[in-house]
Formats: structure tokens, C-alpha cells, sequence
């Protein structure tokens, strides 16, 4: 059995200011920069959520840039 498959730790999704997705244990602070989301779970449940949620990987700062100038 892998790891994964034997992991039985509760993780919660957690978003950082790029909006850029991970999983991080319940159990330990989030490292600065990151903030919960409100999923929490198994981390295959996590990880599932990401794949739904995270449907643009570029960062942010990035989408923004390649969107140009805003028009009024």
C-alpha cells in the first residue's frame, strides 16, 4: 500500500494572495502567506477539491497582466 492510501491525517485546502491551492495539516499552523479555505478532509478528498476549484494555474498577478489594461 502507498502512503497516500494508508494516510489517515485530516488536511484542509489552503489558497495563498496568487490564488494558488495546496493541502496542509489541520493539526499544524499555516505557513505565512496562506489562508483556509474551508475544505477540509482526507487528502485525496483535498486534493479532489483542488481539481475542481484550480481550473487556471497561472498566478494571479500573471492572469492579470496577460488580461492588459482594464477598460472603463
Amino acid at each position: 500500500m502507498s502512503e497516500e492510501q494508508t494516510d489517515e491525517r485530516i488536511y484542509t485546502v489552503v489558497r495563498n494572495a496568487e490564488e494558488q491551492y495546496s493541502i496542509w495539516w489541520v493539526e499544524r499552523d499555516l505557513p505565512a502567506g496562506w489562508v483556509e479555505t474551508g475544505m477540509c478532509g482526507t487528502r485525496s478528498a483535498c486534493l479532489a477539491h483542488i481539481d475542481q476549484v484550480w481550473t487556471d494555474m497561472r498566478p494571479l498577478s500573471l492572469r492579470e497582466r496577460m488580461a492588459g489594461p482594464r477598460q472603463a
